[in-house]
């Protein structure tokens, strides 16, 4: 209790500063443009962000789940996973998820970030320090409004989630950014990792060819193309002196940062999915290495195995502190009466100093490429020092309770939302398996009568049995028994007879009768 109330007070108080320097025009956007359209601005990533964090945690979690068992309850969810569960459809949605999130991130540096010797309401030069100056009134506020209460709710209540038009225009947006081919760069470091290990790429649709191949590898050269040039600009503009990084920085240190933090930023990302690997894995298979083993007893041992779920949210407290100086180095800054980098013309500089350079280059460098070395060698990348030492860093962070807010939020908002549980509409995964309603999309249910014996499928009743008949069968084990000694009635006599379990069956042609899935039967 006492770490949601010091965590809640200190969310307030952050809450407070950061609209106190957007109205004051101590932020970047605020003092270029306007404090209303910086508030705006972010009011609008803070809420997006919140809906792609928690939108990622619906998809991934509902990509199992056949989606018929909610399309009547939750249809807007159904359109969602009727999509993302199509092909390699997922991986696209969380390419271009990546993207966003880390643009949006930059937007709300630009638009409640302060600017440097922010001063407000005569506070402390300490707190001052504290709140403005290592930009924690920022991460706080980002890390537990606009990304863990949602974390928290879309993990246990995927479907209440993104059953809402707002959650279907985000997972298109984040389709569509993966669409123009910005990161597409990511899939040839992607092909180039599985060639090093030897194992092909991980996908559920066919060789691409033709108009299909073509498009795809112009995609790829385009993103090496922005690439390239974002690293061309930043660097310029750093070097002369025209980004949000703090003046008191050297240049030199600025660059070192950079690429430093990226890189944190990266082994963060990557640990994420290398631990969710091990985790699968058994004692023997996760190998000998000292540092991997210390890394697995503290994850999965300790704690009852509460220390992976303390170390997402450690992790994210990180990532977002790591993302903010990263935004102020790489976002550019450049007023009407500077030149514009490297001569750029005026519209182009414009969009610049929006951050989407920087965005660019930490997607694929500081994140995904991350994941996909750690996805491909989840052992290796255990296997070091640095990771033990972020482990234990993200878990002290966990510890402080310091964003045990967002669990408040998480709360309210279910509260008001009317959210419930996944269980509540499709039960548990293993009431679903009763059921017939495996979690690997199959619509088949393994039941002999309803399925066939011995691969052949009795007439009437492998397809066209209504769906009241079928989960009786499948619930009702008296039931089930009588549908096995079914000897094809109605149907017309087959020469072949096949035997099962001792009895004779004959093989005949399906019924030509269809039924409704809400349709009674008598039996």
């Amino acid at each position: 209790i006492f770490k949601n109330i010091y965590s809640s007070i200190l969310l307030i108080f952050s809450a407070v500063c950061i609209h106190g320097l957007i109205f004051t025009e101590q932020t970047g956007l605020s003092e270029s443009q306007s404090p209303v359209i910086a508030a705006i601005v972010f009011w609008a990533a803070i809420i997006w962000l919140a809906m792609i964090e928690g939108g990622q945690a619906s998809h991934v979690g509902l990509a199992p789940i056949d989606e018929q068992l909610y399309k009547t309850s939750h249809p807007v969810s159904y359109m969602c996973a009727a999509s993302c569960n199509k092909g390699d459809n997922l991986n696209r949605y969380l390419l271009g998820r990546q993207f966003g999130v880390i643009f949006v991130v930059f937007c709300v540096n630009l638009s409640g970030g302060p600017i440097a010797d922010a001063k407000l309401w005569d506070l402390p030069d300490l707190v001052i320090q504290i709140f403005f100056g290592s930009g924690a009134a920022m991460i706080l506020f980002t890390c537990m409004i606009g990304q863990l209460n949602t974390q928290v709710n879309a993990s246990i209540c995927m479907l209440d989630f993104i059953n809402n038009y707002f959650s279907l225009f985000t997972y298109w947006g984040c389709m569509l950014v993966e669409f123009t081919g910005f990161v597409h760069s990511s899939y040839f470091i992607q092909y180039a990792i599985a060639t090093m290990a030897g194992s092909p790429t991980k996908t559920k649709e066919g060789p691409k060819s033709g108009l299909s191949f073509l498009f795809f590898w112009i995609r790829v050269l385009f993103s090496f193309v922005l690439l390239g040039a974002s690293l061309t600009v930043t660097m310029a503009a750093l070097f002369e002196g025209k980004t949000t990084m703090w003046d008191a920085v050297p240049k030199v240190w600025s660059v070192v940062l950079f690429f430093g933090l990226m890189s944190v930023v990266g082994m963060l990302e990557g640990m994420q999915i290398a631990f969710f690997a091990m985790a699968k894995m058994t004692e023997e298979e996760r190998g000998n290495n000292s540092w991997a083993l210390r890394t697995c007893d503290i994850l999965y041992n300790r704690r009852n195995g509460m220390n992976l779920p303390g170390f997402m949210i450690g992790r994210q407290l990180c990532v977002v502190s790591c993302f903010f100086i990263v935004a102020r180095v790489a976002t550019q800054n450049v007023t009407d009466e500077q030149e514009n980098v490297l001569g750029i013309p005026d519209e182009v500089q414009s969009f610049l100093n929006l951050g989407f350079q920087g965005a660019l280059i930490t997607t694929i460098l500081g994140s995904i490429t991350w994941q996909l070395v750690a996805d491909q060698f989840p052992i290796a990348f255990l296997s070091t020092p640095i990771t033990y030492i972020l482990l234990r860093i993200c878990l002290f962070l966990e510890g402080t309770g310091i964003c045990n807010g967002a669990w408040v939020l998480a709360a309210i908002h279910a509260r008001i939302a009317g959210f419930q549980r996944d269980e509540v509409y499709i039960g548990t995964a293993e009431e679903r398996r009763a059921r017939g309603k495996k979690d690997d999309s199959q619509r088949e249910i393994a039941i002999a009568g309803l399925s066939g014996f011995n691969g052949i499928a009795l007439p009437g009743f492998s397809s066209n049995a209504p769906k009241s008949l079928r989960e009786l069968a499948d619930t009702d084990p008296e039931v089930a028994q009588y549908i096995n000694t079914l000897e094809n009635k109605g149907a017309a006599p087959s020469s072949q007879p096949v035997a099962y379990d001792g009895n004779i069956a004959s093989v005949a042609d399906p019924m030509p009768t269809n039924y409704n899935d809400d349709e009674e039967v008598d039996c």
